[in-house]
């Protein structure tokens, strides 16, 4: 059968180097370590989800029981467990977004980084 060897790997190594060059070599391997780390992360959200799903399938199944439950509450009583029902799915939308939004962070580069000493040394400079 067809196998990749190390002939083979040596070949693909250099048209590789031809194409892009040595010095992108280290910028092409970061992102594809960082594609790889990404779609790790979405995976794992994606479990995640699933169960979720899963466990709402599971308070439905026993929607019924809560539903009995509910008529013999007054409307205030009903009335007030709708709000917090809303104000806890409220919740689970907002730390979902954050986990999201913080997702997207982490996985952006990082480029350089403040130097505070220099820049107390240009704004002397700017004051001379």
């Amino acid at each position: 059968m067809m196998g990749i060897g190390f002939p083979e790997l040596m070949v693909i190594l250099v048209i590789i180097m031809i194409i892009f060059g040595a010095g992108k070599l280290p910028e092409i391997g970061s992102a594809f370590g960082r594609s790889i780390k990404n779609f790790k992360t979405s995976m794992k959200e994606a479990q995640e989800e699933d169960e979720k799903v899963e466990e709402a399938k599971a308070q439905d199944a026993n929607a019924p029981q809560q539903l009995e439950d509910t008529a013999n509450m007054t409307d205030e009583e009903r009335a007030a467990l709708a709000r917090q029902k809303a104000q806890e799915e409220g919740e689970a939308k907002d730390r979902a977004m954050k986990n999201a939004a913080q997702a997207f962070t982490d996985s952006l580069p990082r480029k350089g980084s403040y130097d505070f000493a220099q820049d107390q040394e240009d704004q002397k400079a700017k004051k001379a």
